[in-house]
């Protein structure tokens, strides 16, 4: 996703060792889900059934009405198409996980969906127009061994369920750290597991056409994560470059590692050339675990942000870099650090922390 207002500061700023400035959004709540629509309309999301929006670049934020009988919900992710409209997911087992929209700029609130699943727990919502058609999909941890996936397109009346859905491996879970273990492009998917089971990408391959096409779900190792229950991919991200066709997406990124060793830079990140076939680790990784992964096309770079601190990388993954606050500049110490999510140039995390990424922080490339 192109972010031009991002790219025109950074154009008409002069270089600086720049970082996060900090906003102040007035609640102390954990935000977890993050959606910038562009136009200055930016959506969040977080515990105790909070949303906020702002419509002026994250100036002033409002405090959304809270849908109802969601006062005590996690709303992990949170996916917004205007100023008015907006559709939030919530993360819990069984019927704690939900789905809930907006049509009159958070004023009210309509419950469209609720996981059947009683054992099952949604980790991301993530929805694409590539093909024309709005359309986006729910995935969650895996229910009888497979991973539970519902697809929404919302001129419909409830998300349909996949027929098929991908099998997991023993041990093997998603994790809803950020909203973004999944990506969605036109009808094909990619989603990020971890777990005792190691981390995987399983990937949506469709096959033929004309009535005779058939789908898979191949899943590659990833080199992220140590086969524990806290470990594993939490994030992972394609370069889109255009509108391409789904097989023409070739260059992402994975990261993670281990959530409760948040300074521990071992297996932190992956990189694939081949659209997720295969997986390489990262040659210098970032310096801790990592919850969230952003490609910005017009600097040509990827950022990453955790716990403790945020990293970036200007050759597709392969080599990281820290990002530090500039203390010269006035920024904060900890600046780049304490990040659950990104929907660049903003992040969330927790005790309502939100930022925006100053315009110098990334220098465009040729």
């Amino acid at each position: 996703m192109r972010h031009p207002l991002l790219l025109a500061l950074a154009l008409t700023t002069a270089s600086a060792p720049a970082q996060w400035q900090i906003l102040d959004a007035h609640t102390t709540t954990d935000l977890r889900g993050i959606d910038n629509v562009g136009k200055g309309i930016i959506w969040a999301s977080g515990t105790n059934g909070t949303i906020l929006r702002s419509e002026d670049d994250g100036a002033h934020w409002q405090t959304c009405t809270t849908p109802p009988n969601a006062e005590h919900l996690d709303f992990r992710g949170i996916q917004a198409f205007d100023a008015n409209t907006a559709i939030v997911m919530s993360s819990g087992k069984g019927d704690l996980s939900r789905l809930y929209e907006t049509t009159d700029g958070c004023q009210t609130w309509k419950l469209l969906f609720t996981n059947p699943d009683k054992d099952g727990f949604w980790d991301a919502i993530h929805f694409s127009n590539a093909s024309g058609l709005l359309s986006g999909l729910i995935a969650g941890d895996p229910v009888n061994e497979k991973f539970p996936l519902w697809w929404i397109v919302p001129s419909y009346k409830s998300p349909a369920n996949s027929k098929e859905s991908p099998k997991a491996h023993l041990g093997e879970a998603a994790f809803a750290a950020s909203n973004t273990s999944l990506f969605v492009y036109s009808e094909t998917f990619w989603l990020g597991t971890g777990g005792t089971g190691g981390a995987h990408v399983i990937r949506k391959v469709v096959h033929g056409g004309d009535g005779f096409g058939w789908v898979n779900y191949p899943s590659s190792d990833v080199p992220v994560g140590q086969h524990t229950e806290s470990s594993g991919i939490f994030s992972l991200a394609f370069a889109l470059v255009g509108l391409p066709r789904p097989s023409s997406i070739k260059r992402g990124v994975a990261v993670g590692g281990d959530y409760l060793k948040p300074d521990d830079p071992t297996r932190t990140a992956a990189f694939t050339t081949d659209g997720g076939n295969t997986w390489q680790a990262a040659t210098t990784p970032p310096h801790g675990y990592r919850s969230a992964v952003a490609y910005d096309d017009p600097t040509k770079t990827w950022i990453t942000v955790g716990p403790n601190g945020t990293d970036i990388s200007t050759d597709d993954g392969r080599n990281w870099h820290p990002l530090k606050p500039d203390p010269k500049s006035g920024d904060q110490p900890d600046a780049d650090q304490h990040w659950n999510a990104l929907s660049l140039p903003y992040a969330v995390g927790p005790h309502g922390r939100i930022g925006l990424l100053r315009p110098d922080a990334l220098s465009p490339r040729p």
